[in-house]
């Protein structure tokens, strides 16, 4: 059997307790460089802490430290989940 491998997804399908990394990253966010500088670069794993009820934001654990993210920051990342 082939190997399937795990499908790329968005930050809003993301669910407290969740792992996952980023696999990419568009150019469409204003504070993308800032973001990048923070360490959320392509590779990088994280997990979910908190979920606001509505999804935004969503808080973070990446690199020893905790990272708020707004849905409008977080369309630019493509992620897949780790299991």
């Amino acid at each position: 059997m082939a190997n399937k491998e795990p499908e790329a997804m968005r930050f809003c399908n993301l669910k407290k307790g969740m792992c996952a990394r980023v696999t990419g990253v568009s150019e469409c966010c204003e504070d993308l460089f800032r973001l990048q500088e923070m360490g959320l670069t392509v590779g990088t794993e994280f997990k979910v802490i908190k979920v606001a009820p509505f999804g935004d934001p969503v808080e973070i654990d990446l690199r020893g430290y905790r990272l708020c993210l707004r849905k409008n920051e977080t369309n630019s990342f493509e992620i897949e989940p780790l299991s």
